[in-house]
């Protein structure tokens, strides 16, 4: 199996903490509430009940991220298509980090006291816009908004990346392009419907993208230690 150029250990540290401080940016600027402006107004979001968004751009995209996984399962035992040219536990670390990346979602979006933008009385509902980051804070609406979960759909899937690449570059890098891009236009759909702040948008991807990071270490980690095969140093990897 021919192996693509690995990626220094150094090099990730500095693209994930570069992208959270794009991240931290973006809270700081106080656009969130902006940009909601856009698309919402005292009557309310136009779009929220928009049926061809709902159905396009919500109902179908989440199917298609389970129907995705469930696929992703059921290749470790049959794999198909470009699934052939990973090995068994190349194909476990993909489906668990799909997985994984949407458990991460869902369980801190379960905890948040953050309301969507459609909840804000600015916009038609009863809560005052509070940061996420005012922890404990309660802002009057029903919480459990933040991060974006409908936008883990697709974000999930850019921890494949770090499956794909060592034997795949160019897949992987097509992979990551198509998880990202479609990330955003979900996020921003959601935005557009009054479902999501950015932010939401963006925590989830970072969040998505170190949740596969932190897998494929688990994994090199492991694979180290039973000496299965040959497996990089850490820090080409």
């Amino acid at each position: 199996m021919t192996r693509g150029t690995p990626i220094a250990f150094s090099r990730l540290l500095c693209v994930t903490i570069a992208a959270l401080i794009v991240v931290l940016a973006w809270d700081a600027s106080g656009l969130d509430l902006p940009m909601a402006r856009l698309a919402g107004n005292a009557q309310g979001f136009a779009r929220r009940d928009d049926a061809a968004l709902v159905l396009w751009l919500h109902e179908v995209p989440r199917f298609l991220s389970w129907l995705g996984l469930a696929l992703l399962v059921v290749a470790v035992r049959w794999p198909f298509a470009m699934l052939r040219g990973l090995t068994r536990r190349e194909r476990v670390q993909l489906a668990l980090t799909v997985f994984a990346s949407v458990l991460a979602i869902s369980l801190i979006k379960s905890n948040s006291r953050t309301s969507c933008p459609w909840d804000l009385a600015e916009f038609g509902g009863i809560a005052r816009h509070v940061s996420h980051w005012s922890w404990g804070a309660l802002d009057g609406g029903p919480g459990r908004c933040f991060p974006a979960g409908h936008a883990s759909a697709a974000f999930a899937y850019v921890g494949g990346w770090f499956v794909l690449r060592r034997s795949m570059p160019r897949t992987a890098a097509v992979w990551l392009t198509a998880a990202a891009c479609f990330g955003l236009v979900l996020g921003l759909m959601q935005q557009w419907r009054g479902a999501h702040y950015m932010s939401h948008t963006l925590w989830t991807a970072w969040v998505c993208w170190t949740v596969g990071w932190a897998i494929d270490g688990v994994f090199h980690l492991h694979a180290r230690a039973t000496n299965d095969g040959v497996t990089p140093e850490l820090n080409e990897v």
